[in-house]
């Protein structure tokens, strides 16, 4: 037996430690002491490459072509598709439900490798992939002919199953790492949003390297890549009930490994719209494209041999509960639960005469639940849950609005296919880059000076105002600069959200809750984009007396529409900063703090 002695905010503590045979360990305890078993870091690696293979909704535009000549579809019938591949893609209230439904809380003890089978994300990512095969593999048999072709509807509901997958893999990679870097949740949030944005221009890597030329082979790729690779991950995408020192290290080579990507990417796309690539070229781009891909495992490798550096085999030092001294053995019990179930108060566990301005501001925010672990019903009751879903109807309707209208601006502003095709492509780019940025510039700033996350929502909002009144100017290049801003700051919304959902109603039913308030999403896209954008662009070609609009008073007014929405969707996360600005200086802030 050995004996230690440390102060902790005035008392005095002894820890008593018994050093134990590895054969008198269990075997979980034993591994996770070790640094064997997955970790958490190789279930960020596993959440990053399930979402490089998860937005196959992204690549509508390669195969709706075949999908359109095979079935006899007319445009309109088309669009009717497509609108279920929308929103089967962001009505993710199923698999949120369903990831609070099932998970199993992990004490330290069970955290590894042989808890998967016992409940948690996998059993969401299961489903989704499920959904993934049997949509896109019955829309794969009906375009090659294996079967009758399927009336409209039936159509339409293998579009939704295969779309509705995303929110399955989403809701279960996001919410996971969050719960596994509940400190640094912008970045850790911003990372998996962000590979996700990219996942879309990866798909059309492998097109245009494997299947280029046979979309309804591409087709079937996606019945099948996106659904083998969570059923070969999800053993590894868990939550683990550990903390590292040098977490934010690691996190940031994650995001180093992404923006190298991203860029990576986007040379690709610049160049193929300038000039086509031979074979042995698209090959050899496509094996460093997987090579990026892969780097991110050697992260962690690293963090994870660190981690077992810190508990060497020689020492297997496990606390006895029974003859710990009850104030240790009550901190240990209090961070335990905390890790699944944060509150506000967690910041002080310990009272002391300092505490006591601490404990008076938790009171206060206890009266309005701010930061309790809400439900969806109880999150549903509060202003806050509304301001956001208004906030980010104006937000992502408008962002969906523009990219899904991009092609049509650009030829009548007279911009040639390969500038439409490029502006298309590097949309991508534009929103991986405000999926990432926004998460981790909030989050230094958070740690940093305790900005609210919801002041970045605002400037993402004002920003993105421009962006729509740069567009509907219709100068020269201004599409190309408008679509950049739009771009950046429609992504970053999709990081900021579910970030402030966590913060606000708590990480127990944040999988619910955010996907319901992302069900804004398409809302605001149609109200715009049909009942705005398209109505607008077809009483300026009737009047015309033609089928096509020329020249910027196409979209001059949908824009400025557009514009003034964004500025409307910034006066409402203004609110939200004003209502929330103490909860994040007197307890996100003060947790940051002690941590």
């Amino acid at each position: 037996m050995s004996e230690s002695e440390f102060t902790f905010q005035g008392y005095s503590v002894k820890l008593r430690y018994y050093f134990l045979s590895p054969l008198m360990e269990s075997n979980s305890l034993q591994r996770r002491r070790l640094g064997f078993g997955p970790g958490k870091w190789l279930a960020t690696v596993a959440s990053i490459w399930i979402q490089c293979t998860s937005g196959s909704s992204y690549a509508f535009g390669i195969y709706s072509p075949v999908l359109k000549s095979s079935q006899k579809y007319d445009q309109s019938t088309l669009d009717s598709v497509a609108v279920f591949k929308d929103i089967g893609a962001n009505f993710g209230l199923l698999s949120g439900l369903l990831y609070s439904a099932v998970f199993v809380s992990h004490s330290p003890s069970s955290s590894s490798s042989t808890s998967c089978f016992r409940g948690g994300p996998w059993v969401v990512l299961a489903a989704g992939a499920i959904q993934c095969f049997l949509g896109y593999f019955l829309m794969w048999l009906s375009i090659v002919g294996a079967v009758p072709r399927p009336p409209v509807p039936l159509m339409c509901l293998y579009m939704l199953l295969a779309a509705h997958a995303q929110t399955f893999f989403n809701t279960a990679n996001v919410v996971s790492a969050v719960e596994n870097f509940p400190h640094h949740r912008g970045t850790v949030v911003g990372i998996m949003k962000g590979f996700l944005g990219l996942s879309g221009a990866i798909l059309i890597q492998v097109y245009r390297t494997i299947y280029e030329g046979k979309p309804s082979s591409f087709l079937l790729m996606l019945a099948l890549l996106p659904t083998l690779a969570p059923f070969t991950l999800m053993c590894f995408v868990n939550v683990y009930d550990t903390h590292e020192v040098q977490e934010k290290k690691y996190l940031n080579q994650f995001s180093l490994i992404s923006l190298i990507i991203a860029f990576y990417l986007m040379v690709l796309i610049i160049l193929e719209n300038i000039q086509s690539f031979g074979l042995i070229t698209r090959i050899i781009t496509f094996l460093v494209l997987i090579v990026l891909l892969m780097s991110p495992l050697s992260v962690a490798l690293k963090a994870q041999l660190k981690d077992s550096s810190r508990h060497p085999e020689i020492t297997h030092l496990v606390e006895d509960p029974d003859l710990m001294d009850p104030l240790v053995q009550r901190r240990s019990e209090i961070l335990a639960d905390e890790k699944m179930h944060p509150k506000h108060e967690d910041i002080a566990y310990f009272k002391s005469s300092t505490d006591d301005r601490q404990e008076s501001s938790s009171h206060d925010n206890r009266k309005i639940g701010r930061g309790e672990n809400l439900n969806l019903l109880q999150a549903m009751s509060t202003i806050d849950f509304w301001v956001l879903f208004l906030a980010m109807a104006c937000a992502m309707g408008s962002g969906l609005a523009t990219v899904n209208n991009i092609s049509q601006i650009g030829g009548s502003l007279g911009y040639t296919s390969i500038e439409t095709s490029t502006l298309v492509s590097l949309w991508s780019i534009w929103n991986f880059l405000g999926r990432f940025g926004a998460g981790y510039v909030s989050d230094y700033f958070l740690h940093l000076k305790g900005y609210p996350r919801p002041l970045f929502m605002a400037v993402a909002l004002a920003t993105m105002g421009v962006g729509h009144a740069v567009i509907a100017s219709g100068l020269p290049g201004a599409l190309y600069a408008g679509s950049v801003l739009v771009g950046v700051c429609y992504g970053s919304q999709w990081s900021l959200m579910p970030t402030i959902t966590s913060e606000i109603f708590g990480l127990k039913h944040m999988g619910t809750i955010f996907n319901t308030i992302a069900i804004a999403s398409p809302i605001g896209s149609y109200l715009l984009s049909v009942r705005v954008v398209g109505y607008i662009y077809d009483l300026e070609a009737a009047s015309a007396g033609e089928s096509t609009c020329t020249g910027k008073h196409c979209f001059m007014l949908s824009f400025l529409i557009m514009a003034s929405v964004s500025l409307l969707g910034f006066v409402f996360a203004l609110l939200l900063f004003f209502r929330t600005r103490m909860f994040y200086k007197q307890v996100i802030f003060a947790r940051l703090q002690h941590f």
